[in-house]
C-alpha cells in the first residue's frame, strides 16, 4: 500500500484479503492492504445454500471482499463476498496490481536517492499521486521524462530519479496505426526529393511519445506506421507526417497522395 494510505478501510470499500483460517461459521482473513484481520461470516459468502464452506473459501486463497462494518473500538471488520459483483472484482484486482507496481517503483526511487519510502512519498509521491495517480505518474515520466514531474512541483533531483526508475522498469504499451503514401517525382533529382521528404517529415514529428517508421512497399508506394500511447495521438501524428511528406514532394514538382489503412 502506498505511503500515506489510511490505516482502516471504510464501509463499502472493496479490499483484497488472504484467507487465514476457515471455521464452520465463516473465515478469518487478513486485509492485505491494511494489515488488519476481518471476519467473512458464512451468511456473507454466497446467496445459495452452503453445504461445505470449503467449497467456497479455503486457507491461503486471495479474495475481493466488501467492507460491511468497521468497529474501531473492538478492532473488528465484517466483510462480504456475496455482495461483490464480477465487475467490482475485476476492477479491484486491476487497481490493486497497479498499486503494488507503484509501491515497488517507489521503493526503487528510495533506494536510488538514499531516502526512506515515506520520505520519497512525502517529498514527491504525494504530489504525483494527486496530479496523475502514482503509477500513471511513473508511466508519464517514462514517456515524457522528468520535466512532466517538475512541472507539477516535484523537486528536480527526485523527478530525475522517478524518470530513471520508470524508464528502467516500465514498458509502456503502444498502439499502432498505418497508412500508405504514394509519391512520384519525375525530375532528375526525384529520388533525392522523395528521400528528403520522408526524412524531413520524420524529423519534424520527432517526439518522445510517438514513433514513426517508413517502409518501402514497392515504389511509388510507401508504408508509414505510427506507434503512440493512444489512438488519438497516433492518428494525429500519422495524418501530419503523411501530409508533410506529400506536401514536400508536391512542392518540389512531384505528385503524391495518402490513404489510411484499416
Amino acid at each position: 500500500m502506498s505511503a500515506g494510505s489510511v490505516e482502516w478501510p471504510e464501509v463499502g470499500d472493496l479490499v483484497i484479503v488472504t484467507v487465514e483460517s476457515v471455521t464452520d461459521y465463516g473465515a478469518y482473513v487478513k486485509l492485505d492492504e491494511f494489515g488488519k484481520r476481518g471476519l467473512l461470516h458464512v451468511s456473507e459468502i454466497s446467496s445459495s445454500w452452503i453445504r461445505n464452506i470449503r467449497d467456497f473459501v479455503r486457507e491461503g486463497q486471495k479474495l475481493v471482499l466488501k467492507v460491511l462494518r468497521v468497529d474501531l473500538d473492538k478492532g473488528h471488520i465484517d466483510l462480504s463476498l456475496r455482495r461483490v459483483t464480477k465487475r467490482e472484482k475485476i476492477e479491484k484486482i486491476k487497481s490493486w496490481k497497479t498499486e503494488r507496481k507503484a509501491d515497488a517503483l517507489l521503493r526503487g526511487v528510495a533506494e536510488k536517492v538514499g531516502l526512506s519510502v515515506d520520505e520519497v512519498y512525502a517529498q514527491a509521491g504525494k504530489v504525483i499521486d494527486e496530479a496523475f495517480g502514482l503509477y500513471e505518474g511513473f508511466e508519464r515520466a517514462s514517456r515524457e521524462g522528468a520535466e512532466v514531474l517538475t512541472a507539477v512541483g516535484v523537486p528536480e533531483v527526485l523527478a530525475k530519479a522517478f524518470a530513471e526508475v520508470a524508464a528502467e522498469r516500465i514498458r509502456v504499451k503502444l498502439v499502432k496505426v498505418k497508412g500508405v503514401i504514394e509519391v512520384r517525382c519525375m525530375k532528375p533529382n526525384g529520388v533525392r526529393v522523395i528521400q528528403e521528404a520522408f526524412l524531413g517529415a520524420a524529423e519534424a514529428e520527432k517526439a518522445k511519445d510517438a514513433e514513426v517508421r517508413f517502409y518501402v512497399v514497392a515504389a511509388p508506394k510507401y508504408s508509414v506506421e505510427v506507434a503512440a500511447e493512444n489512438y488519438k495521438r497516433a492518428e494525429d501524428v500519422l495524418q501530419r507526417v503523411s501530409e508533410r511528406v506529400v506536401e514536400n514532394v508536391v512542392a518540389a514538382g512531384g505528385q503524391g497522395s495518402f490513404r489510411r489503412e484499416k
